[in-house]
């Protein structure tokens, strides 16, 4: 993998501690920040792969999000098409499920927190996840997911929750959709807590002034998650 290109929906949610294993690797990273009005390019042939990260908005959003439209198109181009690697986390997950032809809905109960997710047998012979262990702890932080994949036979998947079935999903074996963040570092959940959107829905999921505990869970947790990250990184980089 030398050349990725990564969509990002709002500055502060890049890839986080991958982005600074590519860095270490000397990946020419092309970043394309779509709420600021950057714009994909036409010729998306000439990337090794793509990270799609997260943001505040949904992706029903298009009246707001007038870029979303072009987004789905160059995602789902991408991976059907040209049948290229991919890594989406969060919104990326859920872009990635409407691209091979789910739905995404708002769910019975948000997601906030550093939450178990349960791997399935499915994962035992996955490329980028069969070194994980059964259950993993990592931070959710969504009140929509991806559903209608069941019958797809080109969906594998991968891993889920109590609250959510589609936590890890694979579209044929180049394209992972993840609906939490394993790839944070330590600043991130204070950064994210600055945004209004986040801000709101964790203090309307765990109260008012969850932010400081819900950081130090976090930080808490950063070993291990670091460790994940790093296994994934790996792993992704072969499949490229």
């Amino acid at each position: 993998m030398k050349n990725i290109i990564v969509l990002q929906h709002i500055k502060i949610e890049d890839p986080g501690y991958i982005k600074d294993l590519m860095l270490n690797d000397n990946i020419d990273i092309t970043t394309i920040e779509l709420d600021e009005g950057e714009i994909i390019p036409k010729d998306l042939s000439i990337y090794d792969a793509m990270f799609c990260m997260g943001g505040p908005m949904d992706t029903w959003m298009e009246k707001d999000y007038p870029w979303l439209i072009d987004e789905k198109k160059k995602i789902k181009e991408f991976v059907v098409d040209l049948k290229k690697p991919y890594l989406g986390f969060c919104l990326g997950c859920q872009l990635l499920g409407e691209a091979v032809g789910g739905s995404v809905v708002k769910s019975k109960n948000p997601e906030i927190g550093m939450l178990n997710v349960n791997f399935s047998n499915n994962k035992n012979s996955d490329k980028l996840f069969n070194q994980f262990p059964e259950q993993i702890k990592s931070l959710q932080w969504h009140s929509y997911e991806v559903q209608d994949l069941d019958k797809n036979q080109d969906i594998t998947l991968l891993a889920s929750s109590p609250e959510t079935k589609y936590q890890i999903f694979k579209y044929q074996n180049h394209a992972y959709g993840i609906q939490f963040h394993i790839e944070i570092k330590d600043s991130t959940v204070g950064e994210w807590g600055c945004v209004p959107e986040y801000k709101s829905s964790l203090e309307k999921q765990l109260g008012k002034g969850a932010l400081e505990k819900f950081d130090l869970d976090a930080k808490n947790n950063m070993a291990n998650m670091n460790k994940y990250s790093k296994i994934l990184y790996e792993n992704f980089k072969k499949i490229t």
